[in-house]
This record gives C-alpha cells, structure tokens and sequence, in this order.
C-alpha cells in the first residue's frame, strides 16, 4: 500500500468493481494525434504525427471493458494487478497492471481517474506504484495505451516520463487507434 498525503493506493477487491464502473472516466479535449503513414515505390514507410486543434471541443467516453475488470479481479499476483486509489474513503481511480516476464514487460492496460478528482496527482500516484510493481519483479520496460483522441492522456504520459514507442490502428473494441508510451524501469 502507497500514501500520498491522505491517498493510499491498494489492490483492489471484488467489492470495488461497482465504484471503478461508476467512475466518470469520459473526458474533453480540443486536440487529436493525427497519424499519416506514406509508401513509396521502393518500399519505404514513412509515418508522422501531428497534433490536430479541432475545430470545437470533443466529449469522449472512456472504452472501459467491465469483462476486463471482472477478469482483472481473479488475477493472480504473478500475472498482474488491479490497484485502486481512495481518499478520503472514496474510490477515485484505478489501474490494470499486465505482467510479461518472457518481454521483462509490464503494461498498463487501464488507468482512470474520476473527473471530479483530477489534476491532484492521483493518476500519477497509480502511475508510480505501477512502476514500483515492475520495478519489484525486475522487469524493465513500463507500457501504457490510449486513444489518439485522448489527449489529456497523452499529455499525461509525457509529463511522466513516458515516450511516444509505437500504435495500433483498430485496437479498441470501438475501432479507436491505440497510442503506446513506455519507458525503462531501473532495476
């Protein structure tokens, strides 16, 4: 368990899926990643990303998988975990820690915060017990995904840290882009 100033962070119970489902994980923003990938007669594949201004703010709503969480809790130690963080007594966010000994990986496959508690460094607390967990397995690399739409997300990685490492177009169940960032864990 991890306390920051009256946040703790702990692994979550099957008593906690209700409040993680009912936290408003959707978000605004004015800013897309737009990727352009290009060929060339010699079989060259170029790819750019820009940072799109739309031309009015977009609402979004978070692709939370409930199976994802429902799975999440049976999860064994050596596979991954599922932390929640409370203050005050209340469930503010929580996250979805995949384990690769084989990549000497682990990945974030989901990491929200209610709205209403944002910008307190609650994220950033998940964020840091996550790398903690890795760090404590000796695995070396820490992953996160989002949405090219989600960019307060992407803003959130790279002030952590966190670098830009590669995408995958369809790879969330509503056809969404995925962006991964991930940085070294020292051992």
């Amino acid at each position: 368990m991890v306390s920051i100033a009256s946040l703790s962070i702990r692994a979550a119970a099957p008593d906690d899926l209700p409040a993680c489902l009912a936290l408003d994980l959707s978000y605004e923003t004015d800013y897309v990643w737009q990727i352009d990938v290009r060929g060339d007669e010699s079989g060259a594949i170029a790819i750019s990303l820009r940072t799109a201004r739309l031309p009015r703010a977009m609402r979004v709503s978070y692709p939370r998988s409930r199976a994802l969480l429902n799975a999440a809790l049976t999860w064994d130690s050596a596979f991954g975990a599922f932390l929640v963080a409370e203050k005050g007594g209340a469930l503010c966010g929580y996250l979805l820690l995949r384990f690769e000994p084989e990549r000497s990986a682990a990945w974030i496959a989901e990491l929200g915060v209610d709205a209403a508690s944002r910008r307190r460094k609650i994220g950033t607390a998940l964020l840091n017990a996550a790398y903690a967990q890795a760090q404590a397995r000796g695995l070396r690399h820490l992953s996160i995904e989002t949405q090219t739409k989600n960019y307060p997300a992407i803003c959130f990685c790279q002030r952590n840290g966190l670098s830009f490492c590669g995408y995958n177009d369809l790879y969330f169940a509503n056809g969404d882009v995925a962006l991964f960032f991930g940085q070294t864990v020292r051992l």
